[in-house]
């Protein structure tokens, strides 16, 4: 490896992903002449990206590896799984499951995993995408009749008088027994297998950093916490920091090829998808 080499990371605007990521903006562990480059844009924004195979690690969402799988192999760690809970649909006045059909809801996104479980879960309904941290209040001034929320909005939503119709997450798990991986991590294929090593084992010691230094980790986090005081954010980085971060383990990777799976067999993902973990 050259002298320092500039590798471009995406991630989003959030509380977990910046608890992730701590280390390696803070230059706190060495990186062995790798220069990170930290790209940070909303999911929605990064899974396009990811189409054009532009950054060479990103995080992206599940549901957009079926469609940059060709580009980008998956590393162990940096997924985001929801066990048992995951993104939320809420309502301004309580409604039904089958009270969506046909209704518009506001979506983070197309490529979202969150858009895709919400398509396994009522197919009949008409999707309006608006930015993920806007979705709360454009639910609440009516301009759709249901939100897709996704990130810090679930702990935050019921503050605006909002009301759950379904967590995702929950019904994903009750459907197939698995965890619901949302976001995951993907690094460039075309960056040959010991850089891939490198730079997925700088990842995963920049996870465990936060981990052992949580306090500090989550100070760092706090930075990116939308309308959110420490508590609650340190219970949403609690959600998708976890076990599942530093290793899919067995069931989140059955998670993510089930949920491709499913998806394809619905015709929602055009094609089956051959998925890949990066092993070190």
């Amino acid at each position: 490896m050259s002298e320092s080499e500039q590798i471009r990371i995406g991630h989003s605007p959030d509380s977990d992903d910046a608890f992730m990521f701590y280390a390696l903006a803070k230059g706190l562990i060495p990186t062995n002449g790798i220069d990170v480059v930290h790209v940070i844009e909303d999911i929605e924004s990064l899974n396009r990206r990811a189409l054009n195979a532009e950054l060479e690690v990103t995080a992206i969402s599940a549901h957009a590896y079926a469609y940059v799988a060709e580009n980008y192999a998956l590393t162990p760690c940096g997924a985001s799984i929801g066990d048992k809970y995951g993104p939320l649909v809420v309502s301004r006045e309580p409604v039904s499951r089958e009270d969506l059909a046909g209704k518009k809801i506001a979506i983070p996104g197309k490529l979202t995993t969150a858009f895709l479980t919400l398509s396994l879960f009522q197919p009949d309904f008409e999707s309006e995408t608006v930015r993920f941290d806007q979705i709360l209040a454009y639910v609440e001034e009516g301009k759709a009749d249901a939100g897709l929320i996704i990130h810090e909005g679930q702990l935050t939503y019921a503050r605006m008088g909002l009301h759950k119709v379904a967590d995702l997450g929950e019904w994903w798990h009750e459907e197939t027994g698995l965890p619901l991986p949302l976001g995951a991590n993907a690094i460039r294929r075309n960056l040959g297998d010991d850089k891939i090593r490198q730079i997925t084992t700088l990842l995963k010691e920049s996870i465990q950093y936060s981990l052992d230094h949580r306090k500090k980790g989550l100070e760092y986090a706090m930075t990116y916490a939308r309308d959110m005081e420490t508590d609650l954010a340190d219970k949403f980085v609690g959600m998708y920091v976890n076990e599942y971060t530093l290793d899919y383990g067995e069931s989140g990777r059955a998670g993510v090829r089930e949920l491709l799976r499913r998806g394809y067999e619905s015709g929602i993902i055009p094609n089956p998808v051959e998925v890949e973990f990066v092993e070190i």
